[in-house]
């Protein structure tokens, strides 16, 4: 077997290049013609309408010494399958505040309606823009403000349907449900918003949690609330943005227990060293039972935590305490059934974040999740903490889209208010329905990833199996569901989710698989050798139970993250994340159970839909051997910048200069050899439910990355890059070689992590050695009011150089060039 080494650090192998963008082609606007008089008065007799409406509804409220809101909230139309320009509704100066932005299916066609905060008084600034439209003609021949007046089909007042971003079969009726209540907010009136919504609240006699989370721009507040209830504060509230259901937790289940093996837990007690070690794995769910034998090495009482103190810190259910044993040992059958001494090198710290009885308590569960987190460091403020959560919404992540709670995991992974950036790893969610496995794997496609696991910045996990053996003789009536490597019955997908989100989930571990029978009268999932051993919670009865689907894949990616944190504890977390993607494959099996093409990059963006980047692979997630390097750099970039003049423009671009084996790739011209390279950051989150494009976008920045081509000088791949500045996601293919690369640059664009391979010949690969990573647009540069644009940020870029051939040693010319290597004993 090839030497094994430390991954290869070429931070100061990089310059910093100013980055211009120089204009490119847009797309046309899908903007209706319209007849400009006739238009005109039509738009302007149907805001005479809402006038009077508005005063109406004042002097009735007024009537009833009811309090009213200062301005209006009114909903603007497009016409069927156009566009409206949305960003021209806002109006900072004036206060006129775009809310949110939603679409509408209607005969086939999608309407897109925004709605808008106009102050009062203000209305005549869109009566001034419809009648210069009217009269007035700009030096190009056409009316003034076409655009935007030509995209608006119809103007109304808002209603509580205007503000509801969330499905609309969830509007509540004559019965509360707890929702969500975003509030717009300016930066030094976030108190003020908030104290008067409570008072607002208090005075109607609303329930509400006192817990809010705080975004840009934004507050969210849980409140019980029936359709009346949001009317009302629609009539009182000038701070409203958004309604949206306020989403509970999904249970948790485990099954029966192997007999006790006592005997084999003594047995790898006696071998099991544990290390002092600065690494630990939170593991945030029904608590744990730290009185597992196998488990009390690595979980001190007082690293038993709650978020709220009435639930005490056991383990209730005995789902956490499953995690846990994954959580330490990955696969507990290898370490029991293992011969000499056990080597564990990190520890846990439990934060029960689950009631012990009755309902889950309807809490925003972006305020728990910052809750356990913020305990846990207070806890261990010197340590690593890997965080992990299998704890889901039983409702789908409404197809991508971000929520309260998966925008709130963002911001505690960008690290916002300590400035430190954590990696959270979430599980993906599962089907666990009889009627889902009889259609399977249609079924998963079909089953959106959960809520929170949308999450950007979190490493989000779903399942594979590779448990595909069973008795033949005793179950001859059945058959394995899924075949090897192919997608676990458990694991949801993002298959039918939008183009412009990110691909869900990350990667994919074991979760296991269930027996059919031939006649489809019964599916066994609680098939011992098709399920994962783990620790028991009912330590008196028995010290096994059995675990599965997306819940253990997150435990078994959060002892992989632990495993690397623990060989490079100098590591970012983003930089942990990018290398547990960058160690992950795609393997033949699974695009042939989905009768998909490698090659054809429309159906590598259909499979990452469904597995990722596939399954990481831990030696390459820890090692650089002879013929295959990886090297690693981790640097801080500012995106943008505010000129003199007052113009918000890019600023920076890295260009890297990687010191590669040219020598042996031009010897050896012929050799197959893989260049990989993933780009990994944390995007501070935008949530609110305006558009999520244009300066509304949900990411605060972006990076890509290109690679030169094999003819290309160092000066024309630098003029190349500069010209490939994102204004908009309609990206076009400019990068080198376009059909080499396995995803390509339309493909890899999306979310906050971005891998590509290409393969080739060692003659083609041996001048491509040049890394650009360019910014791209973001909030941080369009929202200029919130004064973000000067922000620096953190990214970990990854390369990779492979070949199959063994006998072919690219490391040694390499360190030669840049340092002494550092071998590790295997």
């Amino acid at each position: 077997m090839s030497d094994k080494y430390v991954h290869i650090k070429i931070n100061e192998y990089y310059s910093s290049l100013d980055y211009t963008s120089p204009q490119q082609a847009r797309p046309k606007n899908n903007i209706p013609n319209r007849e400009r008089e006739s238009h005109a008065q039509r738009l302007q007799r149907s805001f005479e309408e809402l006038r009077i409406l508005n005063q109406e509804e004042r002097v009735e409220r007024e009537a009833l010494s009811l309090r009213s809101r200062e301005g209006t909230y009114i909903q603007f139309s497009s016409q069927s399958g156009k566009e409206i320009i949305t960003k021209s509704l806002e109006d900072i100066r004036q206060n006129i505040r775009l809310l949110n932005v939603r679409e509408e299916l209607d005969n086939e066609e999608i309407t897109v309606i925004a709605t808008v905060y106009v102050p009062e008084g203000k209305e005549k600034n869109f009566l001034q823009k419809i009648e210069d439209y009217r009269t007035k003609t700009v030096e190009s021949g056409k009316a003034k403000n076409e655009k935007l007046i030509n995209g608006i089909e119809d103007v109304r007042l808002a209603m509580v349907e205007s503000l509801w971003t969330d499905r609309k079969a969830l509007i509540p009726g004559d019965t509360p449900v707890w929702c969500e209540v975003w509030l717009r907010f300016e930066s030094d009136e976030m108190d003020l918003v908030s104290r008067n919504f409570l008072n607002t609240l208090e005075e109607l006699g609303i329930e509400h949690k006192d817990a809010r989370i705080v975004f840009p721009e934004r507050l969210v507040f849980l409140v019980k609330c029936k359709n009346q209830d949001l009317k009302e504060l629609i009539a009182r509230d000038d701070n409203l943005a958004e309604f949206r259901l306020g989403h509970e937790a999904a249970g948790f289940w485990y099954n029966e227990s192997r007999k006790e093996q006592i005997d084999w837990i003594n047995d790898l007690l006696d071998r099991l060293n544990v290390h002092d070690n600065s690494v630990s794995i939170c593991v945030m769910d029904t608590g744990i039972n730290n009185e597992h034998s196998l488990l009390k090495p690595f979980l001190a009482e007082d690293s038993c935590l709650s978020v709220d103190p009435k639930w005490l810190n056991h383990d209730h259910s005995g789902h956490g305490t499953l995690m846990a044993g994954l959580a330490i040992f990955n696969s507990l059958e290898d370490a029991l059934t293992s011969t000499g001494d056990y080597h564990v090198y990190h520890d846990l710290i439990s934060v029960k974040i689950l009631p012990n009885e009755g309902e889950n308590p309807v809490e925003l569960w972006g305020d728990i999740t910052s809750q356990a987190m913020n305990r846990a460091l207070i806890h261990k403020p010197n340590n690593t903490i890997i965080f992990c959560m299998a704890v889901t919404a039983d409702v789908n992540s409404h197809y991508g889209e971000p929520s309260s709670w998966s925008a709130a995991v963002d911001k505690l992974c960008f690290g916002e208010e300590d400035d430190a950036s954590k990696l959270v790893i979430l599980s993906a969610g599962n089907l666990e329905n009889i009627n889902d496995w009889r259609i399977y794997p249609d079924s998963n496609l079909q089953t959106s990833v959960k809520n929170p696991a949308q999450s950007w910045n979190a490493l989000s996990i779903g399942a594979f199996t590779r448990k595909v053996e069973f008795d033949g003789d005793e179950y001859s009536d059945y058959f394995n569901l899924a075949n090897i490597y192919g997608l676990s019955p458990y694991s949801s997908t993002s298959s039918e989710w939008d183009s412009k989100w990110p691909y869900k989930p990350d990667v994919v571990f074991e979760g296991g698989n269930i027996l059919k029978a031939k006649d489809d009268s019964e599916f066994m999932h609680g098939y011992e050798d098709f399920n994962l051993l783990s620790t028991s919670k009912h330590i008196l009865i028995r010290q096994f139970d059995l675990m599965r689907a997306t819940s253990a894949a997150s435990a078994q990616a959060a002892w992989f993250a632990a495993q690397i944190a623990n060989k490079y504890p100098e590591l970012s977390s983003e930089t942990i994340r990018g290398l547990i993607v960058h160690a992950a494959e795609l393997k033949d099996e699974m695009y042939e159970q989905f009768g998909l093409n490698r090659k054809m990059k429309t159906d590598v963006k259909k499979i990452m839909k469904i597995f990722g980047y596939g399954i990481p692979d831990l030696d390459k997630a820890l090692y650089t051997y002879n013929n295959a390097l990886t090297y690693i750099a981790e640097e801080e970039i500012q995106p943008f910048i505010k000129k003199e003049n007052g113009q918000i423009s890019f600023k920076d671009m890295h260009f890297y200069k990687i010191p590669w084996p040219e020598e042996i790739l031009i010897d050896n011209p012929d050799a197959e050899v893989k260049v990989k390279i993933t780009l990994s950051y944390f995007i501070e989150p935008g949530p609110g439910r305006i558009g999520w494009k244009d300066k509304y976008r949900y990411r605060s920045h972006g990076f890509g990355f290109d690679l030169n081509s094999p003819t290309e000088s160092e000066e024309e791949f630098k003029k190349r890059i500069n010209k490939a500045a994102i204004e908009d996601d309609d990206l076009i293919e400019n990068d080198s070689g376009s059909d080499r690369w396995t995803v390509g640059s339309q493909g890899r664009k999306k979310g906050s992590i971005h891998s590509d391979t290409w393969t080739g010949k060692a003659s083609e690969i041996a001048s491509c050695n040049m890394i650009g990573i360019f910014p791209i647009m973001g909030w941080w540069r369009q929202r200029s009011h919130l004064k973000r644009y000067n922000s620096i940020t953190k990214y970990s870029l990854i390369i990779s150089l492979e070949t199959p051939e063994q006998n072919l040693d690219l490391y040694t010319p390499v360190m030669t060039k840049i340092a002494t290597p550092i071998e590790i004993n295997s």
